[in-house]
Order: C-alpha cells, then structure tokens, then sequence
C-alpha cells in the first residue's frame, strides 16, 4: 500500500476504512518469495501454553515438552508480538500479521464504535460479533490461517479454554463443505452450538469448569478431553489449535516460579501428554509437525503507580471511565506492563503536555507517540500505523533484570496489579523472549536455533508446512531454518537500537528500543528509559 493512500485512510470514518483497508490488502499479492512445500504434511497441531517462558523448558518442570525440543527444533530467540499480551498475540498467532494490520492493538482498547463510555475487551464475545457485523466478518482485518485453509477446501478444529481461541475462526455462517466441517470451541462453547452435549459426555457428563483456578487444571483439562475424545473421535484433520490457559492463569496470581505456577506448567504438560497419546493412538503421531508456542513471556510486578491518579494531579482530567467527554480529556487503559492513552478529540497540545510529563516520571519505560515529539518513538517504530482508532499515546513501563523471591529474574512497572504477583505486556526482555518448540517429519532433530523468529512468523510456517501459499503478504516468515527438506539458505540476522532523548527543565530522558531483522520481518528484543536530573 503507497504511502498517499495510507495517508488518505486516516481521515475516514473508521467502519468505511476498514473496509477499505481490506480490499487495498487484498490487491497486495505475493510475488515471488519461496515455493510452498512440495510434499504437503498429513497434519500439523499448534498447541499454545498461555504465558510460558523459555528459560522455564526444563525435564523437572515439563517432561514431554523438553523432549519435544530435545528432539526436535527449539527457537530460543523466539518473540511476541508488541504489546505483549494474550489478545494481540491471539491475532498475531492467527494471521501471521502484526497488530497494525490485523487492527487488534491490545487486550483492552477504546472506541466509540464499541464502547463510548469505557475500554472494553478485544476478545469478548460483544466487540467480536459486533465488529464482524460492522465490518461484513473482518472484525481482524487480515485473513486467518483458519480462513485461508477454509477457501483451499481444508477443515480445521480450533479449540482454547480461553475466548482468544475464536480469533482463529469465529464466523457463524458456514457455506462451504470446509466451513461445515470446522469446529470452534472457546471457553466451553462451540460452534456449531449443538456440540457442546457431545463433549460433555467425554467429560463426565460435566460443563465446562466455570471457575478459574490457580492452577487452571480443570478448564484445560476439560478443553483438552473435548478435543482428543470427542472432536478428534472421527480423525485428526490437516491443522488443528490447542490453546491452554497455563501457566498464564497461575503466574497472574502467585508470580513467575512460584511453586503454583509450576504446578501450572506440569498441568500444561499433562495435557500435551494426552495430546501427543492421542496422536499415537489414532496412528498419526509420525505423520504430524507439532508445534508448541506461548503467547508471550512474563515478569513479574513490583511497582503499582496510579497512573491515573498521577496525572489527575499533574492537571489533566484524566479517567478509566469518562462520564460525559469533554475535549482534552484522558482516557488511561491499563495493560499491566503498558497503557494507552487516548485523548478525546486528538487534542495535540494536551498530548504534547502528556508527554513532556510523562518524560520527568519514574514509571515510564518507553514512550511512542502519534505526533512527532522530541524524545519519543512513532508508532510505526513498534509495528502500529496511525489510524483513527489507534491511540495518542503508548507507554511502555519501567522494568529491570533483578529477580523475584523465587529467584526468576524480571521485575517490572504495571498499571493495577498487586506485587509479588505476575503479569507482563511491556517491552521488558523477558515479556518479549517467549516459547517455540517444533517436532515432526517436516522439522530438523536437536536443533537449537538462536535465529530470531516470533509469532507472526508461526501462521507462516504452517501454510508453508500444509503447501499452501496465502494469497496476501503477510508479515511473519516461513522458518526455513528449522524445517528438514527446505533449500532455503540459512536466514542471517541485523540488530539494531534506536535511541531517543529530550531536555526537559532538569530532567534528561533517554529511552532505547532494540529490534532485530530476518529478511524483512522485525522482532523487538526490549525497550526502556528513564529520566534522569542533569
């Protein structure tokens, strides 16, 4: 897409310029780039663990995953996407596009179209269908793997006991014979609706747990019976998505390494165990490509600044919630490790004011701007365009390498929160390191791979691996370089750092952001800052 038109879409309503967004995308064909794998695999199966961390990948901790990536390929300098959080990696996962062009910028947003008054989540089930009713069933603006694999005639099972799992397939009108046959199960519910007695039966004649637990056992536990008893009872098909909630739900509430937690990550393991049983029983364990990710790295918090708070003192008339907006005012949405900043009527001299604020604070990691401000990153620097819908302001909290009580090193800022707790979502290196392990007939065996790779690059691969080639750009890569019958060369990387700085009555601030590229893809290794007195 040229840069005029970009550029023209920012001043238009934002239901019209999604739907221009996607026919713009939809002429941007690939041309040229690898050809797609000439001897198909039988099956693939993504299997996320929400929230694990690499450093974590040990055989006392998680038997059946470290010998996955013992025998198979282990990506260590593996990354999410930014903001690292569930829902924009949901997407990132789903569509092997960044949050700029699949539009979901983080778990919780602001928009009028959604929510006038107050943020609302991108992955509940009212801002789904509704932005899938605007905008014809392009509530994600870029195709996903689950879509692409419909249109080439192949049916997929798309199964989570988190409601990110109906970002892969989320569509309630089936037409066609592929369509039909796909399954959709997301925190106990299905699509079709009619299921969910079928998968009942095959768990003890129970619903889906509706309590979360620490560790979440029994909602995994059920959502992982559903599948391999009950969804996968008529055989495995060519892809199927497994999301586990694990150790996410546990390192929330008791901290990165505490011992619930690694209960958390056993509980995963377990059921990657019942997993991989059930391929052998089905006959398909040699014929399928495993992969196994996480959705993000974590930290864990030990500072909880009101932001809001901070800044109603500072002068601005800043909420969580507006009751009836006028200009100017402040719209502070929480992420943990990051926050948006939307400012009503895009008033540009209160966001300047904003950040020239927020560059004297002792909270704030790093800072990226929709205006040029001196001192900060634009928005395209992370991956995010300046649209109608994007905020004014992304913030990035404080965060340091020091280790918690159990020893796991990471300790950052959030926004809410409580310390000692887990959380993550900033640009800290251990939210931005996060898990890859892939096995199977297609990959390499024993491989350590520290070539940089990340989420956006798995719907990728998995086309790749399944002989599909998408018929859209995407921005993730196929990794070549842990795939066993691929002629690609062996990919070489460039790591950089921006830096930026501003004079500030007797502060100084600096902030840094450090990226590394293969090929034409970006991963962001970490960013922070600080203001120091001159």
């Amino acid at each position: 897409m040229n840069a005029s038109l970009s550029a023209a879409l920012i001043m238009i309503h934002p239901i019209l310029r999604i739907s221009l967004t996607l026919c713009l995308v939809a002429s941007a064909l690939v041309v040229g780039g690898q050809p797609v794998n000439p001897n198909p695999a039988e099956h693939v199966v993504l299997v996320v663990w929400d929230g694990m961390r690499p450093d974590f990948v040990a055989p006392q901790f998680c038997p059946n995953l470290y010998s996955l990536a013992t025998n198979g390929v282990f990506f260590r300098n593996h990354h999410p996407a930014f903001i690292s959080s569930t829902e924009v990696n949901g997407a990132a996962l789903a569509t092997g596009s960044n949050p700029g062009r699949n539009g979901i910028l983080a778990n919780t947003e602001y928009g009028p179209e959604f929510s006038y008054l107050s943020s609302y989540a991108t992955e509940g089930i009212d801002a789904v269908r509704r932005g899938d009713s605007m905008t014809g069933g392009h509530y994600i603006l870029t195709p996903t793997v689950a879509e692409i694999l419909h249109d080439a005639g192949i049916a997929t099972i798309m199964a989570g006991s988190k409601p990110v799992a109906q970002f892969h397939d989320r569509s309630r009108v089936k037409t066609t014979s592929a369509q039909k046959q796909s399954v959709l199960l997301y925190e106990g519910k299905t699509i079709p609706r009619d299921l969910v007695e079928s998968l009942k039966k095959v768990n003890d004649d129970k619903v889906f747990p509706p309590t979360i637990t620490q560790p979440n056992t029994p909602q995994d536990n059920w959502t992982t019976r559903a599948l391999t008893k009950s969804l996968w009872k008529g055989g495995v098909p060519k892809y199927t998505l497994l999301w586990l909630s694990d150790p996410d739900k546990s390192q929330h509430e008791t901290g990165v390494g505490s011992p619930t937690s690694l209960e958390g990550i056993e509980s995963s393991d377990k059921n990657l165990g019942e997993v991989i049983k059930a391929l052998k029983d089905k006959g398909v364990w040699e014929k399928t490509d495993l992969m196994l990710v996480s959705d993000h790295g974590f930290s864990t918090i030990n500072r909880t600044p009101n932001v809001q708070g901070i800044l109603k003192k500072a002068g601005f008339s800043a909420f969580t919630k507006l009751e009836d907006p006028e200009r100017g005012d402040v719209m502070v949405v929480g992420l943990g490790g990051s926050a948006l900043l939307y400012v009503v009527e895009r008033d540009d001299s209160v966001t300047r004011r904003l950040v020239e604020f927020l560059q004297t604070t002792d909270f704030v990691g790093d800072i990226f701007c929709r205006l040029p401000v001196e001192g900060t990153f634009p928005f395209e620097s992370v991956g995010y365009a300046t649209t109608t819908n994007a905020p004014d302001i992304i913030l990035s909290l404080r965060w340091s390498a020091e280790t918690n009580a159990y020893g796991a090193p990471g300790l950052m800022t959030t926004v809410g929160g409580t310390a000692g707790k887990g959380s993550h979502a900033s640009l800290s290196r251990f939210d931005m390191n996060n898990t890859l392990v892939a096995h199977g007939p297609d990959f390499k065996r024993g491989i350590v791979s520290r070539i940089p790779s990340g989420n956006v690059d798995v719907g990728p691969t998995i086309l790749w691996l399944l002989g599909i080639k998408p018929a859209e750009t995407m921005d993730g890569r196929v990794l070549h370089e842990g795939l066993s019958r691929s002629i690609a060369p062996m990919p070489s990387a460039d790591v950089k750092t921006l830096d930026a700085e501003r004079d500030i009555g007797l502060f100084h601030w600096h902030q840094y952001l450090k990226f590394s590229t293969v090929g034409s893809t970006r991963y962001f290794d970490e960013g922070n800052g600080a203001a120091s007195h001159r």
